[in-house]
């Protein structure tokens, strides 16, 4: 089992997360989030908005999906109960590896779900970077769901402190 460690105090979760300023995230979150919980699926449109938003390099690949098989697989990852189902079935569509299915989950599901990125998770203690797979997933999204719990902020608000712990304070090759 992999072991997270928070890298600074729970309690200053808050201050980092009010720190974050990403590009287009409120925008984002207030179109198109409402409307991905209500359907219950992603539209093609949101996928790219999503992926713009996660990665823009991913827009080719993402762009290249059907917008039948993009609202088909994601109603199976946001209706299912099969936690595995969720976030590997994601991974069918072009561009969707596991950080960009952990976005879709996060963004899209009624249930809390962190963002699998490279900051949060250095910002977690974890580097080099593992072999991403069902069993640390799970392990990531039981943690990151305990801690938000524990400092009793969203989710949003963890990934937000985790990122930005990790931008401004991990060394620059």
């Amino acid at each position: 089992m992999t072991l997270f460690a928070l890298a600074f105090p729970r309690t200053e979760i808050r201050d980092w997360a009010a720190r974050y300023d990403y590009p287009a995230e409120d925008a984002m979150a207030l179109k198109l989030v409402p409307g991905i919980r209500d359907r219950r699926y992603l539209t093609y449109d949101d996928l790219v908005a999503i992926g713009r938003w996660k990665s823009p390099r991913s827009g080719p690949r993402l762009a290249a999906n059907d917008p039948d098989d993009v609202a088909a697989i994601t109603a199976v990852a946001l209706t299912t109960a099969n936690e595995r189902l969720r976030i590997e079935v994601l991974t069918l569509l072009s561009g969707v590896a596991w950080p960009m299915a952990s976005t879709i989950l996060h963004w899209g599901h009624v249930d809390r779900y962190p963002i699998l990125d490279f900051r949060a998770l250095w910002s977690l203690g974890i580097d080099p970077l593992p072999r991403y797979d069902f069993p640390f997933w799970q392990a990531y999204t039981h943690f990151s769901r305990e801690l938000a719990e524990q400092a009793q902020v969203s989710m949003r608000e963890l990934d937000r402190a985790l990122w930005q712990y990790c931008y401004e304070k991990k060394p620059k090759r």
